[in-house]
């Protein structure tokens, strides 16, 4: 499971006219589950996304997490981070999940951060979407459950 994760000041997402998910300050995760994703890997990410010290204190140190800024999550759900560049110049996607598991694995991620206490909203999954976000900072970094990088 991968997840591109960017600190924001604001981000929303719209399918064609339909303005479907909007935040204030917090992040936008874009997030690509694999066929070989189980929940441990989703524990994985979502631990990892909760937990990550990326806001500053006040010595200006990033030591504050999503939940000591009461912090907002835009999750984006996004098949091609599961995309393979390597060879040739059309990305591979055979490692990324089959939509009606990938699905369920998005909603769960979902249930995942609402139960620890997070505002959450949300893309529409499989929908071509526009995503319009202030990025903070910037500050962007990514998030691999496999440790690949």
């Amino acid at each position: 499971m991968r997840a591109v994760i960017q600190r924001v000041s604001e981000a929303r997402v719209s399918v064609g006219d339909e303005l479907v998910g909007e935040i204030r300050a917090g992040v936008l995760v874009y997030l690509g589950v694999e066929k070989t994703d189980d929940a441990s890997d989703l524990r994985y990410v979502m631990d990892k996304l909760i937990a990550l010290r990326i806001w500053e204190d006040s010595q200006r140190k990033m030591n504050l997490s999503l939940r000591d800024v009461s912090g907002a999550v835009l999750l984006v759900s996004q098949f091609t981070l599961c995309g393979d560049t390597r060879s040739g110049r059309r990305p591979s996607f055979a490692s990324a999940m089959a939509p009606t598991e990938a699905r369920a694995m998005y909603e769960r991620a979902i249930e995942i951060l609402k139960s620890e206490g997070l505002e959450v909203a949300t893309g529409r999954f499989g929908a071509t979407m526009a995503v319009y976000a202030v990025n903070d900072g910037p500050v962007t970094l990514l998030v691999d459950s496999k440790r690949l990088f």
